[in-house]
């Protein structure tokens, strides 16, 4: 994701203060002028770097820090909390009407910001808290946004109301406060039209739209890979229209960042979340306690348990459950491996899940070196070779059989023996250890997935 290089270089940086007994007033400052560079080259607003590096200095170098035990972890524990404040501190929710009122959030941003799709993910997160979305789709301009916003509301299950016969956007979006009435729905979401680059022809249909119905919450969708520009957009739109919060998109592609370290501290305006992939169940709750710890390497737990509680539905529960209970007794087999990897996928694969695990200081490329899709391809392959009988009870696969499925795999006897090998060892070591999913009765959601992972990734093992 996002901040893969501010992230080594701050890492960089704090390694030689923890290598460090003691801590000098200059040992301070040289390491809070590789923080603003390695900020500045994250794209960060040169006022917010030049406030946050000051106010991290001047905490650092206090006598509680300079003579602490630890004083390389004490000024990491700083840059950590100033840096949470710098993105908000608390979360911000989309504020929702009370009682039977529909709440009306009004999309806005450049064209090529996501907003379409931002719209569609938006309304799945409200589907799955029991709220009833409206898709309304007001951008008559872009060929086929229309019917991309009709083709991802039929995803999420949510309705869409359009009208394609030149009525004007604020006329629609009038005529959708009646379909939402009559239909009971909750919260009517107004995908709006955009343009290439701001324009008062643009602003004035956004407030056109805002005089024809009551709009409660303008969130604005921009671009995290545009960098500054998207701080520069976001204070635009907020002077013009007015904004009540972010959506930053493309935050799983190769942007410095800095959009997300500078926006709240320049426009006043909270990220509410962040879209992490193409996929409409990409959509994040942004908290900036935790975008801290991801940004100093320390891992993000508490999002990947979100996610896999998200992912995993009422069948995969009892599935997960049953499977902590089945590597408790050493009886994990390859269906439960299979089933494994597909609540994985749920969670963006691999690369997503190890990504936020603390500890591991794994860049994008390390990642990509560390997980093999092709080798993961390959071990589906080998299983899905195999019989029903042979996933149960891998004592029966004899040499026969193993060449049969290695040639129903398209892969060599080699890697199959490999495989097997590797799965057996782990079936050992779990049944001594009485399993790896804890003794909470899977009421951890990452229980289940992961209770059944482990050995050697030469066998085709994710870890």
């Amino acid at each position: 994701m996002a901040f893969e290089s501010l992230t080594d270089k701050l890492n960089e940086v704090f390694r030689n203060l923890s290598g460090k007994g003691r801590l000098t007033e200059s040992d301070v400052k040289a390491a809070m002028r590789e923080v603003k560079m390695a900020l500045l080259e994250a794209d960060v607003n040169f006022k917010v770097v030049k406030k946050f590096v000051s106010s991290v200095q001047e905490r650092a170098i206090g006598a509680d820090v300079m003579n602490g035990l630890n004083p390389g972890q004490m000024v990491i524990k700083i840059v950590d909390e100033e840096m949470t404040e710098l993105m908000g501190s608390e979360t911000t929710e989309i504020q929702l009407q009370p009682g039977r009122e529909a709440t009306v959030i009004m999309m806005a941003g450049l064209q090529g910001a996501g907003k379409t799709t931002t719209a569609a993910k938006l309304a799945g997160k409200f589907k799955s808290k029991g709220r009833k979305p409206l898709l309304v789709a007001l951008d008559v301009y872009r060929p086929a946004a229309i019917k991309q916003l009709q083709v991802n509301g039929e995803k999420q299950g949510v309705d869409v109301f359009a009208l394609e016969d030149g009525t004007r956007p604020a006329q629609i979006a009038q005529a959708a406060m009646q379909h939402a009435r009559n239909n009971g729905e909750t919260v009517v979401i107004l995908d709006t039209a955009g343009r290439l680059q701001i324009d008062e022809s643009m602003m004035q249909e956004l407030s056109d739209i805002k005089d024809a119905v009551t709009v409660h919450q303008t969130v604005l969708v921009v671009d995290a890979m545009t960098g500054q520009e998207a701080v520069n957009v976001a204070k635009t739109f907020d002077e013009k229209v007015g904004v009540d919060g972010v959506i930053l998109t493309k935050m799983d592609g190769d942007t410095r960042g800095g959009a997300a370290l500078s926006i709240k501290a320049v426009t006043g305006k909270p990220i509410l979340y962040i879209g992490m992939g193409e996929k409409l169940s990409d959509l994040e709750q942004f908290y900036p306690d935790r975008m801290a710890s991801r940004i100093l390497g320390m891992g993000d737990v508490l999002t990947l348990i979100d996610k896999a509680q998200e992912a995993l539905d009422k069948e995969d529960e009892e599935k997960s459950r049953d499977m902590v209970g089945r590597v408790r007794k050493g009886k994990f087999d390859f269906n439960d491996y299979l089933e494994s990897m597909k609540q994985m996928r749920k969670m963006g694969g691999m690369s997503s899940i190890l990504s936020m695990l603390p500890g591991l200081g794994m860049s994008k490329d390390m990642l990509e070196g560390a997980v093999d899709d092709k080798q993961l391809k390959q071990t589906e392959a080998i299983i899905l070779s195999m019989t029903p009988q042979e996933r149960a009870n891998p004592k029966i696969l004899t040499p026969q059989r193993k060449f049969r499925i290695a040639k129903g795999s398209g892969c060599d006897i080699a890697t199959v023996n490999r495989f097997i090998k590797q799965f057996t060892q782990m079936q050992k070591m779990m049944k001594q250890m009485g399993g790896m999913g804890g003794r909470r009765r899977g009421r951890n959601p990452l229980s289940g997935m992961f209770g059944g992972m482990g050995g050697s990734r030469r066998g085709g093992f994710p870890f």
